[in-house]
């Protein structure tokens, strides 16, 4: 096994530690110590589990009580009528209160999870084991839990931290190339967001990266979820800072909302929603051209959308951005960028200006 690398995200009595590290997987001793009791339910997927489960389950021999669900693979399944497949089985199977859920899977399976998490019996413990690269840099750490409706992406959930984080780099190398592009996005995020010296780090190593250098995606991975981490532990419940890395993801909520959940892949959503709004600073009169081209170039050398979809109008997204969690007394709350590594959050009550940058956005190609 290579190097672990550990480091805590920072919430008091909430806080827990994330384990980074080649071949951490296979490691009873990183999860075990994390167990409420020897009583332990693993929720996966029919993507995840054929490939990872019996390994999981070797770590867990000295648990008494040991059941599986599995899930179906897909944005398309994340909603309550699944979610309650989790709780048939905590009820079918008597688990109290002293049950352990892990999830392991992608982002799907550990918002469902961790949501199952907090509401059974109102709260048990919960790890998450991510083996995608979007939910080893995002959606493991932070502690947002949920599922989405037909109306809105995330819309019914809560805030609920886990016992610990275990991401494996080596997982990946199972990854489709279209899931690695779409986890790159929420990377390209924190360097656009805050850390201008890591945005550069990735201008330089992103080819690498695409090709799965595991010491390199190792490093992109702990400085995405430290990155994520200092924003957590400043405003746990997103009533103020955090909302910044929601940055490119009003745009891309409501692609993904309007093409149908599982038509795009989150991250691609993300992606496109990035450059969208990095061209919306731009017409704002914040960030330079030149920063605009250099996160477009970036995200299409991660193999993302640059684009929205030709069939989503401006006007449907305005309309589908409207119902965003960040919206306050019916005004779209945008994050922007100040400047290359710096967000901002603006309030946007004049809606024409938004909607002709995003009209000028759609009829461009940046080469």
């Amino acid at each position: 096994m290579h190097a672990v690398s550990t480091f805590v995200v920072d919430l008091g009595e909430r806080s827990y530690p994330i384990y980074i590290g080649g071949g951490l997987l296979g490691q009873s001793e990183y999860l075990t110590p994390h167990l409420k009791s020897e009583s332990v339910l693993i929720v996966s997927n029919d993507t995840v589990a054929p490939i990872y489960l019996e390994r999981l389950k070797a770590c867990l021999s000295s648990a008494t009580k040991l059941e599986v669900v599995i899930l179906q693979d897909g944005e398309q399944y994340k909603n309550l009528e699944n979610l309650n497949l989790i709780f048939d089985q905590l009820l079918t199977q008597r688990f109290g209160r002293d049950v352990t859920l892990i999830a392991l899977g992608g982002g799907v399976v550990g918002d469902m999870t961790g949501f199952a998490a907090a509401c059974y019996q109102r709260g048990v413990a919960f790890i998450q084991i991510p083996t995608t690269l979007l939910s080893q840099v995002d959606s493991s750490v932070g502690g947002k839990t949920g599922v989405n409706h037909a109306l809105g992406k995330n819309m019914i959930g809560a805030f609920y931290q886990p016992q610990c984080v275990i991401a494996d780099p080596q997982v990946l190398k199972t990854l489709p190339e279209r899931e690695l592009s779409a986890g790159m996005a929420e990377v390209i995020k924190y360097g656009a967001i805050g850390d201008i010296e890591f945005f550069n780090w990735l201008e330089a190593n992103m080819p690498l990266l695409m090709r799965q250098d595991e010491a390199l995606l190792a490093e992109a991975i702990q400085r995405s979820c430290q990155n994520k981490a200092r924003v957590v532990a400043e405003d746990e419940f997103e009533s103020g800072i955090r909302a910044i890395l929601n940055f490119g993801h009003t745009f891309g909520h409501a692609i993904e909302t309007g093409m149908g959940y599982g038509a795009w892949l989150h991250g691609e959503a993300v992606g496109a929603g990035m450059c969208i709004a990095a061209h919306v600073s731009r017409a704002f009169g914040l960030l330079q051209e030149q920063d605009v081209s250099r996160i477009v170039s970036l995200c299409k050398a991660a193999g993302l959308p640059v684009m929205p979809p030709e069939d989503l109008d401006s006007d449907r997204m305005l309309e589908l951005m409207r119902v965003d969690k960040k919206n306050k007394q019916g005004v779209l709350r945008l994050v922007l960028l100040d400047k290359l590594g710096k967000a901002v959050i603006v309030d946007q009550q004049e809606t024409e200006t938004l909607r002709q940058a995003m009209i000028t956005y759609s009829a461009e190609n940046y080469l």
